[in-house]
This record gives structure tokens, sequence and C-alpha cells, in this order.
């Protein structure tokens, strides 16, 4: 199991308490805005197909993939792949995307439906919106690469797997093509990068301050609207927390004056 999983073995029952009070109450996106903007922003996935070598059971390739803007991902499949020869046979398949590949705990997202060929008319905007996010894939370029969408029929997802903080869901293909994506999400990296880099011990005191939990550190992981995630540690104990701004930020300089604030009612020890 994963570092990230936090067990009750290895946090003190009142640190544990407070972990789960907090997450239950934390606030955060809705579940479709935060499947959306996950799939979004993400570009790797397993795609599972029927394999023609072995009818009746789904085989697994691990794929990359760029959504459009109805937040259908977008493949770019070879012709020589047992995935492809198998969706070519039977366009039914899944795609499991994981928000961190290295934590059970966190968001898992799975689309069902079907792959099809992307037509001659679309691929050159296709095209442009897949190199978008793979900029190195000169591949798909290739004569035995073509272009698939995937159509998604149905949305689960699940977090919180194997702890009392259990999230799951389900929503229609209607549902995530009206979803939005959280134009906050797009600047988690240069904002991550910053914090932990310079200014790891303030999201620390500001994490304290907002939960209660006494972390030995906390790591930003990424940031949304309503929030930042932190990967954090207690003892020898390492979990996620949910630390909700104290209002919306509507664009990216309030991400800024939020952090501020927070720190700052921390300092104070202000609520």
């Amino acid at each position: 199991m994963s570092s990230s999983t936090q067990t009750q073995s290895d946090v003190t029952d009142e640190v544990f308490q407070l972990i789960e009070a907090h997450q239950k109450k934390a606030t955060r996106l809705p579940p479709i805005e935060e499947v959306r903007t996950i799939l979004d922003h993400s570009i790797r996935g397993i795609l599972l197909t029927f394999d023609k070598n072995y009818e009746g059971h789904p085989s697994g390739s691990t794929v990359d993939f760029a959504c459009d803007t109805n937040g259908s991902p977008i493949l770019a499949l070879s012709n020589l792949a047992a995935h492809t020869k198998g969706l070519l046979a039977n366009s039914k398949c899944s795609l499991r995307v994981s928000k961190d590949p290295e934590d059970i705990t966190d968001l898992i997202i799975h689309l069902h439906g079907v792959a099809v060929s992307v037509p001659e008319t679309e691929k050159e905007s296709i095209r442009t919106s897949y190199f978008a996010k793979h900029q190195d894939a000169f591949l798909v370029d290739f004569a035995d690469f073509q272009f698939f969408r995937f159509e998604p029929n149905s949305v689960t997802f699940v977090s919180g797997t194997a702890t009392p903080l259990l999230r799951s869901g389900e929503f229609t293909s209607k549902d995530l093509r009206e979803a939005k994506v959280d134009q906050i999400y797009q600047f988690s990296k240069p904002i991550t990068s910053h914090m932990n880099k310079d200014h790891s011990n303030d999201t620390k005191l500001i994490v304290q301050h907002s939960t209660s939990i006494p972390v030995d550190y906390a790591n930003m992981v990424d940031v949304d609207s309503l929030g930042f995630n932190v990967k954090a540690g207690y003892k020898n104990s390492n979990f996620k927390l949910r630390i909700p701004f104290p209002r919306r930020a509507e664009e990216r300089k309030d991400v800024k004056t939020l952090i501020i604030e927070m720190l700052q009612a921390a300092k104070s020890g202000v609520n």
C-alpha cells in the first residue's frame, strides 16, 4: 500500500480523529467539477479493451491522452498495438485515470463507453489539442497511428479507498460535458513549487492552524479555486489533507492574497 495511505495503527487515536473530522467537513470542488478538472489536466491512464486473443476478457494498456473541449479523452494509438486491434473489433472500452497513481486513497476515475476513430475533417484540430499536452509525441504522425475519441456513456469515481473517508459517485456523459474545469487548478504547478521551495514552514503553520493537527511537515500538492491539498506527516505517518480557502479564488492573484491572510491568522491564532 502507498506510503500516502493513513492507518489508525500509525496515528494516535486523537490525531486520527482530528484528520477524519477535518476531512469530512473540508470544502472541496463539487465531485463532477473535480472529476472534469482532473481529467482535463491528466495525460495518462489505463485503457481496458477486449483482446482478440483472450475472447471475453478485458486487457489493460497504459496510454496517453488529451481531453477535447467536451471532456472526452483523445487517444493516439498505433494500428500495430493489440489494444487498437481490439478496439477496431469491439469499440467498447473503459479508461481508468488516477490522480495520484502511487496513492490508492486519492481520486480514481473510470470512464465507460466506446472509442471511435476521429473523422478526417477533425484530425488537424484534434492533433493540435493532443500536441498541446504531448509536445514530444512525434510518433503520432507515423502512418500506423490514428486518433480515437473516447465517448463515455458513464463516469464513476472513488476516493478515500480503505479509509473511513470513502467517497464515490456516478455521472452521465451529459454531466461530464456540462461540468466546468476549475480555472485555478491550471496554476497548481508554479504555486506549489514556489510554496514548497520557499515557504514550506508557512504551509505547515497554515495546516496546523486550519486543522488543529500537529503536523511535522506539509507540502502543497495542488490548488483549486476553493482551497489546496497537502501531503503532510505526523511522526511516522503520511496523509493528505484538504485545506479550504476562506472564500473562493476567482483568479490567480487571489490565491496569494488568501494564503497571506491564512498565514497571518495562523500566526496570530485567529480562527
